[in-house]
């Protein structure tokens, strides 16, 4: 059967998926690289665009240098400024409900605005909640919000809580995950989570807090918003002194420009310090990948533990084929991170108990695409992001985003094809009323073995379930 032909770039992404498994040569990878392409994952997830975690990073650097921090402080921010939004996944859901709206959408609107004034406070309100409900249907929902005075709390402590613990697991310093923690404290004390006033807000937090915000407002606004909303919130956001400091480098118009362009990544570099550079190995791209898979997971409560149950699925088929170990830790990355572009989803999609509409299965599918480009960007991973991505196509070519056929799918491909069906048919569903059985999975699976899914790699998930029975659901 011929291969029929493709737009150049689908061709280019075919030649990655069939090219056989090599293991990436992490010696020289800067850690930096790595974490700042998963970043942009971040971002996606918080509504913001693209490099919104590198041009805060780029913002806290220059203030860093300006106050004089210490090297290892200046590393320790470097990372917290990158990582700021590791748990903006874990609340997702939540304001989702809260709102009735598209949670990136109300992300991003709530990082430009003053939430601490209730006339500020009130207007996002009628402006994005419930969007798509009667007016009966919106009041109700803007009155419950209204009233819930912990709800903001709660979604901020989660949020920084979570964020930290990530850090903590990718091995980041305490005075990292400190500042993650302290992201959203005021130093008036109207901050969140914790309430806490001035010097007791770590300074690595101040500093991320305040490039941040400085950070949205130049993307939404330009820099002299950005600048007045600064001035404005000294004293009351933010820390004075650093204040101070952000304003003594406003005519720097080099350093504004460079912060306007298309691609913040590749400015990194001359910011991080070099006596503190990082680089990666195996066993710390296995924590990033499993520190990711946790951010993955959380944005939904129906894909709990879903990227590890894939990987672990992966692994067992995989072994069952006889594939070396080294390739199986390999590809085990792959399925760790295949959903990573459900970050960029809404949660009205992804938690919808009905059947989506049109719409919103296009958008859903989409989600591949942004695994694609994200995996694409990061040393180390951009090996695997095309199979990564191919995990929704099937063997008649009726899958997505791709529409591929069977001799446009590796073997590796195909396996975790039959891995994420199996997991997702494991799992409980909104879309379902009751868990199904592991006969029952199998049952639905195996009418599809030939026509859609590969038959040899279900037979030996067959063979993996026979020999780990605890791998079953």
């Amino acid at each position: 059967m011929g291969m029929r032909r493709l737009p150049i770039e689908e061709e280019n992404m075919l030649q990655a998926i069939a090219s056989p498994t090599t293991l990436h040569d992490t010696t020289s990878v800067n850690l930096a690289d790595v974490i700042s392409a998963l970043s942009y994952a971040l971002d996606i997830t918080e509504g913001q665009p693209e490099g919104h975690a590198s041009r805060t990073c780029l913002i806290a650097m220059r203030i860093a240098e300006t106050i004089g921090l210490s090297i290892s402080d200046r590393s320790a921010l470097f990372y917290g400024a990158l990582l700021k939004d590791a748990g903006c996944s874990s609340n997702a859901a939540k304001v989702c409900s809260l709102f009735a709206a598209d949670d990136r959408s109300i992300k991003q609107s709530f990082k430009v605005t003053d939430w601490t004034s209730k006339t500020e406070s009130l207007k996002y309100l009628f402006r994005h909640a419930a969007p798509g409900r009667s007016p009966l249907g919106r009041a109700t929902t803007i009155a419950a919000l209204a009233l819930n005075q912990s709800a903001g709390k709660e979604l901020m402590l989660t949020r920084c809580s979570r964020g930290a613990d990530i850090a903590n697991k990718l091995g980041f310093s305490s005075e990292t995950t400190a500042a993650i923690r302290a992201l959203d404290e005021h130093w008036d004390g109207h901050g969140e989570p914790f309430g806490l006033r001035g010097e007791q807000i770590p300074l690595l937090g101040r500093i991320m807090g305040l490039a941040q915000t400085v950070e949205v407002y130049f993307t939404t606004y330009g820099l002299y918003p950005a600048i007045t909303m600064a001035e404005e919130r000294s004293g009351k956001w933010f820390d004075p002194d650093l204040v101070h400091a952000l304003l003594s480098n406003s005519d720097d118009h080099e350093f504004w420009s460079m912060l306007d362009s298309d691609n913040p990544r590749e400015l990194l570099a001359r910011f991080e310090p070099e006596e503190t550079r990082l680089f990666v190995n195996e066993d710390r791209l296995e924590a990033i990948a499993d520190g990711f898979a946790d951010v993955i997971d959380a944005k939904s409560p129906w894909t709990c533990r879903h990227s590890h149950g894939v990987a672990d699925a992966t692994v067992g088929i995989l072994r069952v084929l006889g594939h070396h170990e080294s390739e199986i830790r390999h590809w085990r990355l792959a399925a760790l991170l295949h959903d990573i572009g459900k970050l960029g989803v809404s949660n009205m999609i992804l938690d919808k108990p009905g059947r989506l509409t049109p719409e919103e299965f296009s958008a859903m599918q989409q989600h591949v695409d942004h695994t694609r480009r994200i995996l694409r960007l990061v040393p180390c991973f951009s090996g695997f992001a095309d199979v990564a991505a191919a995990h929704h196509e099937k063997l008649d070519g009726s899958g997505y985003s791709l529409g591929l056929t069977a001799d446009e799918l590796t073997t590796e491909a195909r396996v975790l094809c039959v891995a994420d069906i199996f997991d997702a048919l494991s799992a409980n569903r909104p879309y379902r009323t009751r868990q199904l059985t592991l006969d029952e999975v199998l049952k639905i699976m195996a009418t599809e073995a030939g026509p859609k899914i590969c038959p040899i790699a279900f037979e030996a998930l067959r063979t993996h379930l026979e020999r780990e029975p605890s791998s079953s659901p």
